[in-house]
């Protein structure tokens, strides 16, 4: 999906729109009362600060099941701003905590800390660092809450030491916060920006709209004064951006019909419920948009995700890499959209120059999916699903147990199912002769190991094989009528 580059119009007003009513605010002393009000800023700010954790969590617990690292980011970002926020509410004052300058430096320290998450979640996949916390993710969560608690409790213990963190009041470690937090907004803006307008997906629109609000309550926090109306404006904004959020990624992630219908398959045990788990709006897109492309990916992916997906089960892998080869086998031909539809949909002998095109999918694939989130497994199945045992496959010619393993098992399933379908250029192969190919390319193309399972598999649960091809066979009398 192209997205016109006047639709930027939108998070632009996001931003200058409320600095422009805050400002009409402060410049009329009739408007901008005072309104001093510790206990209720102090409700009003706790309960807006716990509604926002729970989410957080939430959105934390999906972003690991879903294995995107980004989603898991940006529930490190907003709880960062629930738990420091609540702490802004528990230094009202005169209320609870009766140091005064408390209150302005966690306001800037949430938004400080938010907008370095969110930062990192712009950041794609296969960045060192990003590799490095993938391998962390499941503990990221609940240690960043230990370390939020610890800061609650030595506050709520030793508040005069806190005022000792330079941020509320006007020296040059507070205006280089308020620069780091603007910069490192602005960029997350541009890079989700970027992915938006190529790929039009939900939550990328969601996160620019959000940041642009925090943007605004930045500029507010900086230039308001305290239980002024215009600097209550700020709350409302901060509330605002996590609510765009969670619209976007509830849009994004779960289409079930419901919430809690979409929670309860995200959830599931089962491996192969997963793979319809695992199809979100946004993958839907990507599979919607390469089979309107090619004729004859239309079931490939859903197929190969299969196939993996039961040999993988075979193979005894853990929930976890079952989840991965589910998700990356769904969108491995994904790079295809980046094809000439004259290459991809040739009809006859492709040319040297053309197969090297071809040859270019599984790159372009990877390069989109990195933007999206994947993590480092689902990757390896979408850049690595056409290399060869033998080191003669494509794109990088990795050798033997240099191809990642999902894409080795991948590769099977990938090539099994290629075999056993139509092309325009020949009829379908027989479950036999596919099979006998499969067992002639052990050791050179395929891992040996990979093709002694598959042939156990097909040995043992034939039937899992012919319930697929039936499948197959229906979706292609279901096209054909359509058409």
């Amino acid at each position: 999906m192209q997205v016109k580059r006047t639709a930027v119009i939108g998070p632009i007003l996001a931003a200058v729109l409320p600095v422009v009513l805050f400002e009409w605010f402060r410049s009329d002393a009739a408007a901008d009362v005072a309104l001093k009000a510790p206990q209720g800023h102090f409700y009003f700010v706790t309960a807006v600060a716990a509604l926002a954790a729970i989410v957080a969590i939430a959105v934390g617990i999906a972003g690991h099941r879903l294995r995107n690292i980004k989603v898991g980011f940006m529930a490190l970002g907003y709880l960062s701003l629930a738990g420091i926020f609540l702490l802004h509410g528990l230094t009202t004052p005169g209320f609870v905590i009766h140091t005064g300058n408390l209150p302005a430096m966690f306001a800037q320290l949430s938004i400080l800390l938010t907008s370095l998450w969110l930062c990192l979640s712009a950041v794609s996949s296969d960045h060192w660092l990003i590799r490095r916390l993938s391998g962390w993710r499941e503990w990221l969560i609940p240690v960043w809450l230990l370390l939020l608690g610890g800061l609650a409790a030595f506050t709520l213990r030793m508040p005069h030491d806190m005022t000792m963190i330079p941020l509320g009041g006007d020296g040059p470690y507070k205006w280089a916060a308020v620069t780091l937090t603007c910069a490192a907004c602005l960029w997350t803006m541009y890079r989700y920006w970027q992915s938006y307008r190529h790929a039009g997906f939900p939550l990328q629109r969601a996160i620019v709209y959000s940041v642009s609000l925090i943007l605004a309550a930045q500029y507010i926090i900086v230039a308001g004064t305290m239980w002024r109306l215009s600097w209550w404006l700020y709350h409302l904004l901060l509330l605002a951006s996590m609510l765009v959020m969670l619209v976007g990624l509830i849009r994004q992630y779960f289409s079930q019909g419901s919430f809690s219908s979409s929670l309860r398959v995200l959830f599931q045990a089962d491996p192969r419920a997963w793979l319809e788990a695992c199809k979100t709006p946004s993958v839907k897109a990507l599979i919607m948009a390469t089979e309107a492309r090619d004729a004859y990916t239309a079931g490939h992916n859903n197929r190969v995700a299969l196939y993996a997906l039961r040999l993988g089960e075979e193979m005894q892998l853990s929930k976890d890499k079952l989840r991965a080869i589910a998700q990356g086998g769904v969108v491995h031909d994904v790079g295809k959209l980046r094809v000439p539809d004259a290459v991809l949909n040739k009809a006859g002998k492709l040319t040297a120059e053309e197969r090297l095109v071809i040859e270019r999918h599984p790159v372009s694939g990877y390069d989109m999916c990195k933007q999206l989130g994947f993590l480092a497994d689902e990757l390896s199945v979408i850049r690595s699903h056409h290399e060869k045992w033998d080191g003669t496959g494509y794109p990088d010619r990795l050798k033997g147990e240099e191809i990642p393993l999902l894409a080795r098992i991948t590769a099977v399933a990938d090539v099994y199912d290629a075999l056993t379908s139509s092309r325009s250029y020949r009829q379908a192969m027989s479950h036999e002769e596919a099979m006998a190919i499969i067992a002639g390319g052990s050791g050179v193309h395929f891992c040996p190991a990979c093709v002694k399972v598959w042939q156990r598999l097909a040995a043992e649960d034939a039937g899992f094989f012919a319930e697929i091809a039936a499948s197959s066979r229906t979706l292609r009398l279901v096209r054909k009528e359509a058409r």
